[in-house]
């Protein structure tokens, strides 16, 4: 494989340049009527804005604040690889894995997975409020050769998997809510923990030390003690996802036959 881009410093550069700038959520409707008006720059539109009444706060939740910043950092990327030649970006579903794909000659060719994620610093500011989510553990993670619904292809089938961290403070008298922005790019194995992130879902979770994100000092010393530990896991498999891994691995058994099959119609053609 050719030599690209090394993606996670690719990331870091660009990171470096963002700002989240999302002032609140506009309304149309207010009881003032003072429009047409003219405003000299941003910071006088979002003031007069919010005296207007059509600035409203962005939600204080963690998982509705995470959505809003992962869309604002996942919009700057996805426009910056536009730019950068020979980089190829596919984004990904809300709910699935990856939230960003990137490929082509920029990056040494093949597939890469980048996940965002977001976390509230915790009250004494070292810490993360809750264990960042890796991946989901009875899936794509744990049968890493078949191609689940919500992805672009089988885990196995990416060059590497990066996760970028958006570490925040929340401010809960700002209508952007959001101060001290950090962000983090780690490869997973390098930041997980022996801990699920849920007690109800199966996800695999992080480590909450923010320095220990920053230096990517996990639980684990190579990538294989990682994949050995939370492949053993003992995770709960749902019906729906059971009947999902039965219908993939059929689908995959019968590839394989007609793959079988026309192998040996070659060879006796």
């Amino acid at each position: 494989m050719a030599k690209g881009l090394d993606l996670s410093n690719w990331l870091r550069e660009q990171c470096s340049d963002f700002r989240f700038d999302v002032g609140g959520v506009f309304q149309r409707s207010s009881d003032e009527s003072w429009w047409p008006f003219a405003a000299a720059d941003p910071v006088e539109l979002e003031q007069r804005l919010e005296r207007g009444g059509h600035l409203l706060p962005l939600p204080r939740e963690p998982a509705a604040l995470a959505n809003v910043l992962e869309v604002s950092i996942v919009n700057f990327l996805t426009s910056r690889a536009a730019k950068a030649p020979g980089a190829e970006v596919q984004r990904g579903s809300e709910r699935g894995y990856p939230d960003l794909e990137f490929s082509g000659p920029a990056f040494g060719g093949g597939f890469h997975a980048v996940d965002v994620k977001a976390a509230r610093r915790a009250a004494n500011g070292r810490q993360t409020q809750s264990r960042i989510t890796l991946y989901t553990g009875n899936t794509y993670f744990k049968w890493p050769d078949l191609h689940w619904p919500g992805t672009f292809r089988p885990f196995n089938d990416y060059v590497s998997h990066l996760d970028l961290l958006m570490i925040y403070t929340l401010n809960p008298e700002s209508n952007a809510r959001v101060e001290d922005l950090e962000i983090i790019v780690q490869q997973p194995w390098r930041i997980a923990s022996r801990d699920r992130s849920s007690t109800t879902r199966e996800y695999i979770g992080a480590v909450n030390s923010i320095d220990a994100l920053r230096a990517g000092e996990g639980a684990f010393a190579s990538p294989m003690e990682f994949y050995l530990y939370w492949r053993r896991f003992p995770f709960r498999v749902s019906p729906q996802v059971q009947t999902q891994l039965q219908r993939l691995l059929s689908a995959a058994k019968a590839e394989l036959t007609e793959f079988r099959r026309r192998d040996q119609q070659g060879v006796t053609e």
